[in-house]
């Protein structure tokens, strides 16, 4: 049996957690979240807990089973914590500034590059060669720092770059 899949996982006091068949909300202090989850996999709340079983051992089944405890996990943990990504921009000439709800980046090319704060992320500045990125889904958080930095790689030799 899955070690992961079996771990309950703890929802602590200030965090709402409704189930509707295989629909998941979670609402907490920093946002809240929707996930629908595999019909194989059935999610059940026992006070504090939350406990994630499945009907057999077959490989699909297996497999889900650690996917969905871990990923229910990370709602709980995004609406009481959230998650930050922090990205560092090197480069002579390279920086960022915020200007209202967009990210201004010099990054050596002939124009600057803008991007804007999309619903559920919150973009930090605090300083011209850092960026810190914010929010309550993990997902969403780790796929928007890896467009920033998508804009200027780092290079393999020198640094130059967003990382």
């Amino acid at each position: 049996m899955s070690r992961i899949g079996r771990k309950p996982i703890t929802v602590p006091a200030g965090v709402e957690v409704k189930i509707d068949g295989t629909t998941v909300t979670v609402k907490g202090p920093k946002g809240t979240l929707t996930q629908t989850f595999h019909p194989n996999m059935t999610i059940e709340q026992n006070g504090a807990e939350l406990n994630v079983t499945r009907p057999n051992d077959e490989k699909l089944n297996r497999s889900l089973h650690g996917l969905t405890r871990t990923l229910l996990s990370n709602m709980v943990e995004g609406v009481t914590n959230g998650f930050k990504k922090e990205l560092e921009v090197n480069g002579v000439g390279y920086r960022v500034q915020k200007q209202g709800n967009q990210l201004v980046m010099n990054l050596g090319y002939s124009h600057q590059v803008i991007m804007a704060e999309i619903p559920g992320i919150t973009l930090e500045v605090p300083d011209p060669n850092h960026i810190v990125v914010l929010g309550a889904d993990k997902q969403l958080v780790g796929q928007f720092a890896a467009e920033i930095r998508e804009k200027r790689m780092p290079e393999p030799y020198k640094g130059k770059g967003i990382k």
